[in-house]
């Protein structure tokens, strides 16, 4: 009898573990799907997006598809998503991150937001590539600016180490995250890459990007592409 349920019990763990891999697979290609949606959404709303300007300066780029801001007395937001940086020869694989915490605050309710961070300088790429830092905390972030060209007038160029993005039906705004922690989603690293994987070592472009990921990349691409490319033609003008 004992045999038997030690059988039953290894058989169990066993399917429950197989079939969270598929499930943690199938929701990371999810994720990376959404993330591709959000990155289209911003090349083709320039007037309601995030400026040209920004955009071709950023570092790296971060998507967390459906953030979620939870509130009770004090706030509170998670979410997981995908990070991908500027290297000599194109953008970085795809690498997976999660996010959590908040700031406190005296707010009651529920929001689901699509977030946007870019990376505008060395400083803000080194803690991406720590694997783990709090924004505000580690890394100074601020709410970026919004529009087709960013105010000559910010300094979010020369000071802030990561800009934030909130999407809501279609429209960019800032939107600050006071004490948010982001951090490598190794779970998601091993389901899409079939191995722990580090976080420096994707981002820093010494990992290749997996089959299941061509989607993501060519959209990462041409985000990128598009606003170096306005970036360009608004000098020449």
């Amino acid at each position: 009898m004992k045999i038997t349920s030690l059988l039953l019990i290894s058989a169990f763990t066993l399917a429950n573990g197989t079939l969270w891999a598929g499930t943690g697979h199938q929701d990371s290609i999810d994720r990376l799907h959404m993330s591709s949606d959000i990155l289209h959404s911003i090349m083709e709303a320039p007037d309601k997006g995030i400026p040209e300007e920004v955009l071709s300066g950023a570092k790296c780029i971060v998507v967390v598809p459906h953030l979620v801001k939870a509130a009770f007395i004090v706030g509170g937001q998670h979410g997981r998503g995908i990070a991908s940086c500027r290297t000599e020869t194109g953008w970085s694989a795809p690498a997976f991150i999660s996010m959590g915490g908040g700031s406190a605050g005296l707010q009651i309710g529920v929001e689901g937001v699509d977030l946007v961070m870019l990376v505008m300088n060395d400083r803000g790429f080194q803690h991406l590539l720590s694997s783990k830092f709090e924004l505000s905390g580690d890394a100074s972030a601020a709410a970026g600016p919004v529009g087709r060209h960013a105010s000559a007038g910010t300094d979010w160029k020369l000071n802030t180490e990561i800009l934030t993005y909130s999407r809501s039906q279609g429209v960019f705004a800032g939107i600050a995250l006071n004490g948010a922690v982001v951090e490598q989603d190794s779970d998601s690293t091993r389901a899409i890459y079939g191995h722990d994987t580090s976080f420096r070592a994707i981002l820093s472009g010494k990992v290749r990007a997996p089959k299941s990921t061509a989607n993501f990349m060519r959209t990462i691409n041409e985000t990128g592409r598009a606003g170096t490319i306005a970036e360009v033609s608004a000098d020449k003008r």
